[in-house]
């Protein structure tokens, strides 16, 4: 048994912040239904290169698991189908922008009139309240405007993005746990109800103990590298063939790292006896260490902080995570076959259920491919789904 398995969630989100909660849902067992317009379908299938078999990689990653489903909604049919889908649903996800479905007939309120126990998602740039609920956003815009951008660089150097997609993942974790969230409030109430994730809320979320540093003092904080505002030394440093990041945390770890780099008399120096001190004096401290790492390896530099239990790894570049035995070992790099476009690999699911773990063995879906599945169980005949595809209905 999965999770969620007999969960029916309809799809009507595209890119990434939408997909990957339903692959996530689709993983644990939903039946997801992904919605997607003609031409084409998803923007993401044309984004490339690189890609697989002429399928966008960008798409591949976050759509398996799932059935699509190509259907106008512009035409009276497309959105009949729709109707009936919505019907039956569990859940239904999107990420328009707030109003673009209310236009369509298809908002909450009105989904939520024909089935009262829909959880209906809605993920925008800023939510469906607000002064700015009517803006268009997209990750980099939520990077910026949340203040993380401002936090990640140099202090010497301009402001810089993630390099991932932090701010879509972040909104569709967000998004995960909303649904699941309503769906248990739905078993005690009968009762389903609107799920409202913003890109913006989710980045501020993940300011932290950043955002309470400008709460508490009135000042923001700067960006500082891989330094970090409280702790010394818990950055990265240059070892002679990469980078390395070293978590010093308390003051046992300070001895002992002292110590073995050779320094111990710095354990005892008053400008670095204490955290505080070790804050106040760091661009005294901040050479002395470079001057060690520097002449190790990273296995080397790694290797010595293990021996007294101080936090240590290199910085991978993704193909050295996506190579290194732990990962495999967690699965957490898997291969799927289409019988269209063969064999590609693709990430594993980081929810580990000893019970009732989740699986991936459905490749995403080519555009309109479960057209006459789902159509059939909604009553079609194989002629009217014919006319269907004639008149431009589904595609």
């Amino acid at each position: 048994m999965k999770p969620l398995q007999d969960l029916f969630v309809i799809d009507l989100s595209r890119i990434l912040s939408g997909p990957i909660c339903t692959m996530l849902l689709a993983d644990m067992g939903a039946e997801v239904i992904k919605v997607e317009p003609p031409p084409s379908g998803d923007d993401s299938r044309q984004w490339g290169p690189p890609f697989i078999g002429g399928i966008s990689s960008y798409f591949l990653s976050v759509n398996r698991n799932k059935k699509s489903l190509g259907l106008n909604l512009k035409t009276d049919e497309g959105r009949r189908i729709l109707w009936k889908l919505i019907e039956r649903a569990d859940v239904l996800i999107e990420n328009f922008r707030p109003g673009v479905l209310d236009k369509l007939g298809f908002g909450y309120n009105a989904a939520g009139k024909v089935n009262p126990r829909l959880v209906y998602c809605s993920i925008s740039g800023f939510g469906h309240t607000g002064p700015y609920r009517d803006r268009p956003g997209y990750d980099v815009i939520a990077q910026g405007e949340s203040g993380i951008m401002d936090l990640t660089g140099y202090p010497d150097g301009p402001p810089a993005k993630l390099g991932a997609s932090l701010a879509d993942v972040v909104a569709g974790l967000y998004s995960l746990n909303g649904i699941l969230l309503a769906l248990l409030a739905r078993h005690k109430t009968g009762r389903g109800q609107h799920v409202d994730v913003s890109l913006l809320d989710g980045m501020v979320s993940t300011l932290t103990y950043q955002a309470l540093i400008y709460l508490s003092t009135g000042r923001s904080p700067q960006r500082l590298g891989t330094r970090h505002p409280s702790i010394v030394p818990y950055e990265c440093f240059k070892a002679r063939d990469g980078f390395v990041n070293i978590a010093v945390t308390n003051q046992k770890q300070w001895q002992n790292f002292c110590r073995v780099l050779g320094f111990a008399e710095l354990a005892t120096d008053s400008r670095f006896e204490t955290m505080k001190a070790r804050l106040t004096h760091y661009g005294e401290l901040r050479p002395v260490i470079d001057r060690v790492i520097s002449k190790m390896t990273r296995a080397e530099a790694i290797a010595r902080m293990s021996e007294v239990g101080i936090p240590a790894g290199p910085i991978n570049t993704v193909g050295e995570i996506l190579e290194d035995p732990q990962i495999h070992a967690r699965e957490m790099v898997l291969e799927l076959t289409h019988p269209e476009y063969g064999p590609f690999k693709t990430l594993g699911i980081p929810i580990k259920l000893s019970d009732t773990p989740g699986v991936v063995d459905q490749a995403p879906p080519l555009f309109g491919e479960h057209n006459r599945e789902v159509l059939s169980r909604l009553g079609y005949s194989d002629d009217e789904i014919r006319k269907l595809a004639e008149a431009g209905v589904i595609s």
